[in-house]
């Protein structure tokens, strides 16, 4: 990824594994860290949204924040799609 991208975009935390529609959450692998009051945008050939993070859990349990190697799941408004490609914005 070029510079000028993560400036656009924010910086990468994670890729999405899978999408759980029939409860509209997006299942996350991190590469970076995440917690309640961050704001991601999720990014990928059909998907473009921005999602504040007001929930977050890991094996069904709520957190306040997680780390880099969790599997995470939030709510998302709209269908993400595997290997959608989540952003932190700045």
């Amino acid at each position: 990824m070029s510079e000028e991208t993560e400036k656009e975009e924010g910086k990468e935390i994670g890729k999405v594994s899978t999408y759980f529609g029939n409860v509209g959450v997006a299942a996350i692998k991190l590469s970076g860290k995440l917690k309640i009051g961050d704001k991601v945008h999720i990014k990928g050939h059909t998907t473009d949204l921005e999602v504040p993070i007001e929930s977050l859990q890991i094996d069904r349990k709520e957190v306040e924040s997680a780390k880099k190697g969790d599997h995470i799941g939030i709510k998302v408004p709209d269908k993400v799609r595997p290997n959608d490609t989540v952003f932190l914005e700045e």
